[in-house]
């Protein structure tokens, strides 16, 4: 008897778990409570698919300058630890995620689960291509690699003193002079600041909101999955047979998986799984590059400024500049403080692109607090889940989806 499976959410992990449960011929239904998909975390991340930079936070240096920026307003990283007393639980719920990421820290599980990231990144990086070429998807998927560069030597020392570990996963790791990086791209010739950078031309960038919407129609015109959206999950009750509860009515599942980005908490609430899955708040602004000049000054080469925690990403005639992350809890405010340094950035680094024309966007990425990706069963059974990727969530969604896929089989 063909198996009936509910998919909470339709961002990233929700699609591409459906996609594979739908690959192993089962009935698939996706609930989301926005009108398409892709439309909340996955909507206008950096875009790209950085295998070789799927590193994990939890080290004492990440600490150390989350600490000296705390009250930075226009830091990369930023912590306010005040507690809000008008959300005792939310207060509650970040002082238990920080103290798990430091324990984290302090136990020194950085590599392994590094190098456990490295390994589902590689394999999801493989998967968007074949996705892409099996099932006709277009999301501006650009084969470049991605260039990080950076303004001092002490920081490319560090950058260089990883090769051998971050190549002995199967990445690349390549270093490049200064003059290696111009002629790579040329639109950063002119900043002499840079002093050099490594290449991970394997790397690639693409419009994770197109990526979702364009497979979304894929799976309910090939494959025949149910779309429930504008409908909000309520409630998943039951025991062996799941019932998921909605305004709309209820319908009952052989099993649920729950993608539910930073919602995915409230389950594992319900449900007594302990995981701790935070908001991470993060910005971008897309550039509408709308005349020939602003096009041509523009960079083709995805890149990342290391340092300070910013990306760039071509996506056809736009120019995709993320980064920054900010504990506020479940705010998606967007905050004029925090857009400013990245508007700042192209203009220091691409004086010629005009910056007229963007749009700006805040979202919030569910991670984990051990940062290690949650593909797992609950404690309830025939529920599972495929949540808390954090920043990697579009580098990590195909292979990961394939996993939460593979383990609801069995």
């Amino acid at each position: 008897m063909t198996k009936k499976v509910a998919v909470i959410g339709a961002g990233i992990l929700g699609i591409n778990t459906a996609y594979f449960l739908a690959k192993k011929g089962m009935h698939v239904s996706v609930y989301d409570s926005n009108r398409y998909a892709g439309m909340e975390t996955s909507y206008s991340n950096g875009a790209q698919i950085s295998v070789c930079n799927s590193e994990t936070w939890t080290q004492w240096e990440n600490v150390s300058k989350g600490i000296q920026w705390m009250f930075k307003d226009d830091a990369p990283l930023l912590f306010n630890p005040i507690p809000n007393l008008l959300d005792p639980k939310g207060t509650y719920s970040k002082y238990m995620w920080i103290l798990n990421f430091f324990l984290t820290t302090a136990l020194g599980r950085y590599k392994k689960n590094s190098e456990n990231a490295f390994l589902i990144s590689l394999k999801s990086r493989d998967l968007y291509f074949k996705i892409a070429d099996e099932e006709g998807i277009e999301f501006d998927l650009l084969k470049k690699g991605i260039i990080h560069f950076y303004n001092s030597q002490n920081d490319l020392k560090k950058a260089i003193s990883k090769k051998r570990w971050i190549e002995s996963m199967g990445c690349e790791w390549e270093v490049l002079s200064q003059d290696k990086i111009f002629e790579i791209e040329p639109s950063l010739r002119g900043n002499n600041g840079i002093v050099g950078g490594i290449y991970t031309k394997s790397d690639a960038t693409g419009d994770i909101h197109k990526y979702c919407i364009n497979l979304s129609e894929v799976l309910k015109k090939k494959y025949e999955v149910n779309f429930h959206f504008q409908e909000e999950v309520q409630d998943i009750i039951g025991d062996k047979v799941k019932t998921v509860v909605t305004k709309e009515g209820n319908q009952d599942f052989d099993s649920v998986i729950i993608c539910a980005g930073v919602e995915t908490q409230r389950f594992a609430n319900k449900f007594g799984d302990n995981f701790r899955i935070y908001p991470v708040k993060g910005y971008s602004v897309t550039i509408d590059l709308k005349d020939d000049l602003s096009r041509s000054a523009a960079p083709f080469v995805s890149l990342l400024d290391d340092p300070n925690k910013l990306v760039a990403s071509r996506l056809g005639n736009k120019l995709r500049i993320a980064g920054t992350a900010e504990l506020a809890g479940y705010n998606k405010d967007i905050r004029a403080n925090r857009i400013k340094p990245l508007l700042n950035w192209v203009e220091k680094l691409f004086p010629e692109v005009k910056i007229d024309n963007y749009t700006p966007w805040a979202g919030l990425r569910p991670m984990s607090s051990d940062m290690v990706p949650i593909i797992r069963e609950s404690k309830k059974q025939n529920i599972f889940y495929n949540s808390g990727h954090g920043h990697l969530g579009w580098t990590m969604g195909t292979y990961s989806g394939k996993l939460a896929a593979d383990l609801i089989e069995t």
